[in-house]
């Protein structure tokens, strides 16, 4: 039987919706009522949820910045879990192995964002501008942490890359994963597993091309 932490809330169930329909027909496109009639409630109830469009957007943008941070940070603590008790890819060192398990389960984990909330990419291209200036910006600081975190294990994974060159490289790699909305219809595509293990190989080629780039005598 689902549980009710299993099942989603009501506003989980709303900010979904509003996702997906911010993303299909643009945020002046949507109103009240069509949201709330996509959760089987009344326009004016969502206000019981949400003050309104404005709070719903602001919610989705900064929840998803916020949630791939805290996912990364998680990924990162559990490598080095593994470190500090001796087990695991990471055991002693995040350094060789461990590094490059921990670069592979951020892919991971941003293709699991890419694949599972295209609307989210379509909204934040299209509507982040229409933040007001302190959601805005919260955005921008989560974004950063969350780089400046990748950047760190792709230098521990390529150490003679250097910072900008990593930070470029973690960039052109989060415009490629984020390239799924272009991908087609879900039906178009190979199947969740087979693009999944694609887009993952094409990210560590990506990184794999700079770190080459930056041996010792490389292109000499």
């Amino acid at each position: 039987m689902t549980t009710r932490t299993d099942a989603p809330t009501r506003r989980e169930q709303i900010l979904k919706e509003a996702a997906r329909l911010f993303a299909e027909r643009g945020f002046h496109g949507v109103g009240v009522d069509e949201i709330g009639a996509a959760v089987g409630i009344s326009g004016p109830g969502l206000y019981r949820h949400f003050a309104g469009k404005d709070a719903m957007l602001a919610e989705l943008l900064v929840g998803i910045s916020d949630s791939l941070l805290t996912g990364a940070k998680r990924r990162l603590a559990e490598a080095e879990g593994a470190a500090g008790s001796g087990t695991g890819p990471g055991a002693g060192s995040r350094a060789g192995a461990g590094a490059e398990a921990v670069l592979d389960s951020l892919i991971e984990g941003h293709i699991d964002f890419a694949l599972d909330d295209r609307p989210l990419i379509t909204l934040h291209d299209r509507e982040l501008d229409r933040l007001r200036d302190a959601d805005r910006k919260m955005v921008r600081q989560l974004q950063r942490q969350y780089v400046e975190l990748w950047v760190g294990v792709v230098r521990e994974v390529y150490p003679a890359v250097a910072e900008p060159a990593a930070r470029s490289a973690v960039h052109s790699v989060f415009g490629l994963l984020n390239s799924t909305p272009h991908l087609g219809r879900p039906g178009a595509l190979p199947g969740r597993a087979a693009t999944a293990a694609l887009l993952h190989r094409m990210a560590r080629g990506a990184f794999a091309a700079v770190g080459e780039g930056r041996r010792p005598g490389a292109g000499e």
